[in-house]
């Protein structure tokens, strides 16, 4: 069913008595901020994994008082609510699992503050990745947390799964850049934590509390970020090797040299070989295994180190090795990279993209662990993603029969192998994407009991209702 334009009241309120879903006064409480229109329903319905729950209603809220007005109506009534960013993640985080109200922070995308003199950006959740980083390059500055999908994950959504990105090996993940936050509570009540100074140790780390919280226990509005001063200068080199193990390998060469680039990314074969029909010659035929690394700082010291890891690579045996130093040849290289998932989904499978965390060194065990499982299995493993903090974005390809049906038995086999080993070698199930649906299956035995039910009374604390995204992460 359709529901009619907002304008007329009336047949609005028959039609919500008719759902049964939601108040009838709904409309009356939060006037414009509510959307019902079938198309808004469905586009906020999920995100980039394949489940999705049509929610009853949408709210478009343009500041803290709008979202907490929504939470106040949703408090009184029971009403299920889920905070939605840039729709962009893995693991089903913005799915609403009980219909309800999604909360869309689109529209609250204004960036309000770039202070150098404090080092302070401050932003509304709804600003893009890339827009703030524009912002802070204007002024000679540096917002360094940097996912791959930063045009189109917003701040809110990076916040609230900690996401990382290339950079994090040099610079750390988006919880060290939060000094403060405005967070609307389940209950409706809003608070603020942290502030504009860099030093902050004013009683419990509430700021930490709602990084990672993946929109659970309230829903950020205003953040204040740090910001650095842009380094000078930077520069980038590509290798490849015969053997992803080979380059794996050199990884850890790379660092125990000496060297802290603040990126240090690798790719396996299948992924470069998807990358080469989808991308062209930018790789080489014979490349198993491909790093790629930047470096910045002073541009003397930069270009000395960039030739310095040159020559290293090729000792270590890169078949082929190029070095970016203008802004243009080095993004041309980061497209590249950032080409690699849309490359796998090129190839006609379904990928179950899976951003695993291992100690890195176990970087070359597990290489080896996805090679075995791809061999017993038959079901493709591509392996790419950020190896300098041993984050590999391990993604399983669902093959297809003779008649072209997924098998998605099969692949969905693999991922509690996969799993059991990654938490048995000291690893962690996620290290940006979050837990979500998608990883909640698995979530109790990876963190055990005591800290389940820690996880669980913090929930209840905060939202005894149950409220606020429901469902996720089976608390």
């Amino acid at each position: 069913m359709v529901a009619p334009p907002l304008g007329h009241r009336a047949r609005l309120t028959e039609f919500l008595l008719h759902m049964g879903k939601l108040p009838p006064d709904i409309y009356d409480a939060l006037g414009k901020l509510i959307c019902m229109d079938e198309s808004s329903l469905r586009s906020h319905s999920g995100d980039k994994w394949f489940a999705s729950a049509m929610p009853d209603a949408v709210a478009f809220p343009t500041s803290t008082e709008d979202v907490a007005r929504v939470m106040r109506y949703a408090a009184r009534h029971a009403i299920p609510v889920t905070v939605r960013g840039g729709g962009v993640g893995y693991v089903g985080g913005c799915v609403p699992l009980r219909g309800g109200i999604v909360v869309s922070t689109e529209r609250m995308n204004r960036i309000l503050e770039v202070t150098p003199q404090d080092g302070i950006a401050i932003v509304e959740p709804g600003v893009h990745t890339a827009d703030l980083q524009e912002a802070c390059a204007e002024v000679g500055w540096f917002y360094p947390p940097d996912p791959a999908s930063r045009k189109d994950s917003t701040i809110g959504g990076n916040i609230s799964t900690n996401a990382g990105g290339p950079r994090c090996l040099k610079y750390g993940v988006t919880r060290a850049y939060v000094l403060g936050l405005t967070v609307v509570l389940p209950d409706g009540r809003v608070i603020t934590c942290g502030g504009r100074t860099h030093k902050n140790k004013q009683g419990f780390d509430l700021v930490g509390l709602f990084c990672g919280s993946e929109g659970m226990l309230g829903i950020i509005t205003q953040a204040i970020l740090r910001i650095i001063p842009a380094p000078p200068a930077r520069a980038a080199l590509q290798a490849t090797f015969p053997e992803f193990s080979a380059a794996a390998r050199a990884v850890q060469a790379v660092l125990q040299a000496g060297h802290l680039p603040c990126a240090l990314e690798i790719a396996d074969a299948f992924t470069l070989q998807s990358a080469r029909k989808r991308l062209g010659d930018a790789i080489p035929a014979d490349a198993a295994g491909h790093l790629l690394l930047e470096v910045d700082g002073a541009a003397d010291a930069v270009q000395s180190e960039v030739r310095t890891l040159a020559q290293l690579l090729s000792d270590l045996g890169a078949t082929h090795t190029q070095t970016a130093l203008s802004t243009e040849e080095i993004e041309a290289l980061w497209q590249l990279r950032r080409g690699f998932s849309e490359s796998l989904k090129a190839t006609g499978l379904t990928k179950l993209n899976e951003d695993v965390v291992i100690p890195r060194s176990r970087l070359t065990d597990f290489v080896e662990y996805c090679s075995e499982l791809q061999r017993e299995s038959s079901v493709p493993i591509a392996c790419f993603g950020h190896a300098g903090d041993g984050n590999i974005h391990t993604n399983v390809m669902v093959p297809r029969d003779s008649r072209g049906v997924e098998l998605r038995e099969q692949a969905n086999a693999l991922l509690p192998r996969l799993f059991t080993w990654v938490l048995s070698h000291g690893g962690c199930l996620t290290g940006e994407h979050g837990i979500g649906i998608a990883k909640a299956p698995w979530f109790p035995n990876a963190v055990g009991p005591e800290v389940m039910a820690l996880h669980r009374t913090l929930k209840h604390a905060l939202d005894p209702q149950n409220i606020l995204n429901p469902g996720k992460m089976q608390l």
